[in-house]
């Protein structure tokens, strides 16, 4: 028999943290978990589910008018944000309602407060202490802002998705994934948006074609598109707006402003300061390739570690520590070959190498690419441009990197990153009979290179 409460405590309860709690439990261990937030963690409550709910819902605006060249006549059509609000909420409650169920039904103990460690095999919730033989840190990021004049002003993407009221202005700041959405999301419901971010171009890190072409796209649905603007202050106008000031000296009035330029892991108030974890400047917890901090029977995966900050990869570290520890099975996490979606409008989705790291790591390769309008907006009038790039490294053939910006490019990705996960050739891509008319059999049709 343990000497210990638990065999595992698991802090934080988003998509890692269950995920690890449950199969654990599945193994046999005896697991408790702890929460202070809300059940599901940042992608149930604050991220994936409800920013993409609020994507369908501001690309209505543009199925509205496009229908018009399919027959239908145009009917008033009004936008009524509380009910997507509550609409919104309600499925979000019925989602932690899921994953409370899928702990209890696991046998999991879990307790609603702060948990703070004592020690390396103490936990504390309020005075209540508990032991446990190991300890896994799943408490994810935390949205940042700038520390600059006013900045208390702005919002992040967590309060966005409970605005009281829609804005008619909105200012987005930021560079990455979560700005160029949000900037798609405010635009698509009727909000005059602008995004400013502080370098050249956005979604740095992603192919330069991509880059290039969500731009030209963004710039079509009307956001104001601002690079090499560096936000330096925000003050609170006496008509109850707001001011931003550049450090070029422009100023811009409007009514919000959300920063999105970054997330930092959520470690502050854990008591790490009590324990011997290791982390980097910026916070994160160092692990090694089985989820091992520098304490020995405490662990760290997910978003507190800062690798790669995606769902599913939380949810696969969470079934490789589970297994390595509670089933006697060691797995390592693969991380190459991880495909990703940016679910701006157009969709983004990619996975492998962009072109510039593939010239970086290979004496040689072809690129492939289409860009073209879609079947559905030769009626529609819709003059968005589809992008799609396959990088094939010459020398073994094999496709190294798949990108795409269109309608739908998530969902056609996930089915080539398994071809690509699988080692699939640029012959064999050839040989794969299109399905017609789509957009995804461009991927199979592209025959020339346009560079090498």
């Amino acid at each position: 028999m343990t000497a210990f409460d638990f065999d595992l405590f698991v802090i934080g309860v988003g998509s890692g943290g269950v995920r690890a709690a449950r199969m654990s439990a599945q193994y046999g261990a005896k697991v408790a978990t702890a929460e202070d937030k809300f059940m599901g963690g940042t992608c149930v409550n604050v991220g994936c589910i409800p920013k993409k709910l609020f994507v369908y819902a501001s690309h209505y605006k543009d199925d509205f008018e496009e229908a018009r060249g399919y027959g239908w006549q145009p009917n008033t059509a009004e936008f009524e944000w509380n009910t997507l609000l509550a609409n919104k909420n309600q499925e979000i409650a019925r989602l932690n309602g899921i994953y409370e169920g899928l702990l209890r039904n696991a046998g999991v103990t879990h307790f609603s407060g702060r948990a703070r460690i004592k020690d390396a095999h103490t936990i504390l919730i309020g005075d209540r202490e508990i032991t446990t033989e190991k300890i896994l840190i799943a408490t994810g990021g935390w949205p940042t802002k700038q520390d600059i004049p006013g900045a208390s002003l702005m919002i992040t993407s967590n309060e966005a998705f409970y605005l009281e009221d829609l804005p008619q202005r909105a200012l987005v700041v930021g560079g990455g994934y979560i700005a160029v959405e949000f900037a798609g999301i405010f635009a698509g419901l009727g909000v005059k948006t602008e995004l400013a971010y502080r370098g050249p171009l956005f979604l740095r890190g992603f192919d330069d074609d991509v880059r290039h072409r969500v731009a030209d796209e963004l710039d079509k649905k009307g956001i104001e598109l601002a690079f090499n603007a560096s936000l330096v202050a925000v003050e609170r106008q006496e008509s109850g707006g707001l001011l931003a000031t550049f450090e070029d000296g422009r100023q811009l009035e409007t009514d919000l402003i959300l920063a999105a330029t970054g997330r930092k892991p959520a470690v502050e108030d854990l008591g790490l300061e009590n324990v011997k974890v290791a982390q980097r400047d910026n916070g994160a917890i160092i692990v090694d390739e089985d989820y091992q901090t520098s304490e020995p029977n405490i662990f760290a995966l997910g978003d507190v570690t800062d690798r790669v900050q995606l769902t599913p990869v939380a949810i696969e570290e969470a079934m490789c520590f589970a297994s390595t520890q509670f089933l006697g099975q060691r797995k390592v996490m693969n991380y190459d070959g991880i495909a990703t979606a940016v679910f701006c409008q157009p969709n983004i989705a990619t996975v492998g190498l962009t072109e510039q790291e593939a010239r970086d790591r290979y004496p040689s390769i072809s690129i492939y690419r289409s860009s073209f309008r879609a079947l559905k907006a030769t009626l529609s009038g819709s003059q968005e441009q589809s992008l799609m790039k396959l990088i094939v490294d010459d020398e073994t053939d094999r496709v190294i990197g798949i990108h795409m910006v269109g309608s739908e490019a998530g969902e056609i990705i996930q089915g080539l990153a398994v071809a690509m996960k699988a080692g699939a050739t640029k012959a064999i891509f050839d040989e794969t009979v299109g399905i017609h008319p789509t957009a995804a059999e461009e991927f199979v049709t592209m025959r020339t290179s346009v560079s090498t």
